[in-house]
């Protein structure tokens, strides 16, 4: 077995109207439901805005801190869920799952090894 990380690419602005983000709520949390009884579920959760990223960056024997994101962008990282799957097919079908209940895209990208 191998871990995905599968990645919510959400759009930077205005969330959705609060109706739309109970609905999103409801399929994610039917989608969480599916992976842990399936046995693939190891992580997911949602992320602050990236206005509330704080930056390290190492240089010259120190570490600059600077506040906000690391790249600007019409995308942030809105969310991840971490997965356990056989093979890149496997986590492309949550991918696909996780695409359906967000209503966004979704970056499917493996782990280097293997899951314990």
């Amino acid at each position: 077995m191998k871990n995905y990380l599968l990645s919510v690419m959400q759009p930077v602005g205005d969330p959705p109207a609060p109706e739309v983000l109970r609905k999103i709520g409801d399929n994610l949390e039917a989608f969480h439901r599916e992976l842990r009884e399936a046995g693939a579920w190891v992580f997911a959760g949602g992320l602050h805005g990236p206005e509330s990223a704080t930056v390290l960056r190492p240089g010259d024997g120190d570490v600059l801190i600077t506040d906000g994101p690391y790249a600007e962008g019409k995308e942030m990282l809105g969310g991840i869920c971490l997965v356990k799957a056989p093979d890149l097919d496997a986590a492309l079908h949550w991918g696909r799952k996780a695409a359906l209940a967000t209503t966004l895209p979704i970056e499917v990208r493996p782990f280097m090894g293997d899951a314990d």
